[in-house]
């Protein structure tokens, strides 16, 4: 099941764009080769620009296959890169998240670029949850969540293995956007 999400998204001072492999380099040295940047996510800190042209050749067609819906964050004014954000769909049930440079840390980019997708995502009609869980030591991204209008759903202990943190089990807080339509 493919979503009608948009190529684009405008907000009041950012452009997410579905990612495209000339955000390679950007990609590379805005974030995922940044240990603090990638402390909180799912995949390996990337050793080389190999390791995130790999990514982008997986990320690219599973757009077209409706599972993987991943956009550049760039700042509108200057065009500068700021970071990227995802939304992985499982038939209907969505979970997503996004990761920044630290450079754009504290500056409100995450929340707007995470209100601008879910206000996509809730016009989806075959949507029928939308979620996502982040270690319970991640209280920056905990904020954005609850700022986002997620409810946090459980805490789950020893539920996730961040590659980054050592591999070792971490306690997860799960969030769940209610889809009242």
């Amino acid at each position: 099941m493919k979503l009608s999400l948009p190529v684009n998204l405008e907000t009041e001072r950012l452009l997410l764009q579905r990612l495209r492999y000339e955000d390679a380099d950007e990609i590379f040295h805005t974030y995922a080769s940044k240990p603090e940047a990638t402390a909180f996510v799912s995949w390996p800190t990337h050793r080389s620009i190999r390791d995130t042209r790999a990514f982008l050749r997986m990320a690219i067609p599973a757009w077209e296959a409706g599972i993987d819906y991943s956009y550049s964050i760039r700042w509108k004014d200057t065009h500068r890169f700021a970071g990227s954000l995802g939304a992985i769909n499982d038939q209907g049930k969505i979970q997503f998240g996004y990761v920044l440079g630290p450079t754009h840390w504290g500056r409100g980019v995450a929340t707007e670029a995470v209100t601008a997708l879910l206000a996509q995502l809730r016009q989806q009609p075959d949507i029928y949850r939308v979620g996502t869980f982040v270690d319970t030591e991640n209280v920056a991204s905990i904020r954005v969540l609850e700022k986002c209008g997620l409810q946090r759903e459980a805490t789950l202990p020893e539920w996730f293995r961040f590659v980054n943190q050592g591999n070792r089990p971490k306690d997860c807080a799960l969030f769940r956007l209610s889809l009242s339509r």
